[in-house]
């Protein structure tokens, strides 16, 4: 009874794209968060008559044969790449790139992460860093007595110092960008690891050809669309139901074949 296991591997199946619209749901007001989607494959097909094999001595052809499926599984769940709606804070720290592009932070254990959520803030030695501590990359030291921080759409970190009348320049930010965004490993914490998948990054500052510019006081919403998700999510939950009614189909078929005398 094929359809059991069938049916089966659709109820794991649809269990994992309602895992994926959740996780979506759940993080509607997470800065930058990249909602994701599930793929699917059908599994291989058992085939009881090839087509185009010979059905008879004189050439004659099965036009389309019989293959029979054996379900569905997870090819695999990738970030949709849109960027979200930018939206004003008024904190000096907080950073949007509008456009390409990812922040570099320096991991406790040396390696460097990536992320589109600019929500920084000061440490206690006026470093720039994320709301977890770790440092943006280039590092960025703010002096304590400064009166005013610009950072330009091009990532110069500019400051304003008590007795004086011009801006200091303290830094200059960077985006990385890669060939492949959907290959970077989520680490979560907003927080991205390079990959053999995702390529090697290509560095270079804000509103260079082919990336993004910053945007001092906003910060990058998640591109969730609450409607769109709900709506998959009944439709995930539909799907279920109707491969659960397939097991139970089957599981009838057994028991009138078992009762029969």
């Amino acid at each position: 009874m094929r359809s059991l296991s069938i049916a089966a591997t659709g109820m794991l199946a649809q269990q994992t794209n309602v895992d994926v619209i959740a996780n979506n749901i759940a993080n509607m007001n997470t800065t930058a968060f990249r909602r994701q989607r599930a793929e699917f494959q059908d599994l291989l097909y058992q085939t009881q008559a090839r087509p185009g094999a010979t059905s008879s001595a004189d050439g004659t052809r099965v036009p389309a044969g019989i293959q029979i499926g054996s379900g569905v599984r997870t090819a695999d769940i990738y970030r949709i790449e849109e960027q979200g709606p930018l939206t004003a804070t008024g904190n000096r720290y907080d950073l949007a790139i509008d456009g390409p592009g990812y922040f570099r932070i320096a991991m406790p254990n040396g390696e460097t992460a990536y992320t589109r959520a600019g929500s920084f803030r000061l440490s206690d030695q006026g470093e720039l860093v994320t709301t977890d501590g770790y440092r943006v990359q280039p590092d960025i030291t703010i002096p304590r007595d400064v009166l005013d921080v610009q950072i330009s759409k091009t990532g110069l970190v500019q400051v304003k110092l008590a007795g004086q009348t011009q801006m200091q320049d303290v830094g200059q930010l960077d985006l990385a960008l890669f060939v492949n965004e959907a290959g970077l490993q989520a680490l979560g914490g907003n927080l991205y690891l390079e990959t053999e998948a995702s390529g090697q990054p290509n560095v270079a500052n804000p509103g260079q050809p082919g990336f993004g510019k910053l945007n001092q006081h906003f910060l990058e919403t998640s591109n969730v669309n609450p409607v769109a998700e709900i709506t998959a999510l009944i439709s995930a939950q539909r799907a279920y139901e109707m491969n659960s009614r397939t097991v139970k189909a089957a599981d009838e078929m057994l028991a009138t074949t078992s009762q029969l005398r």
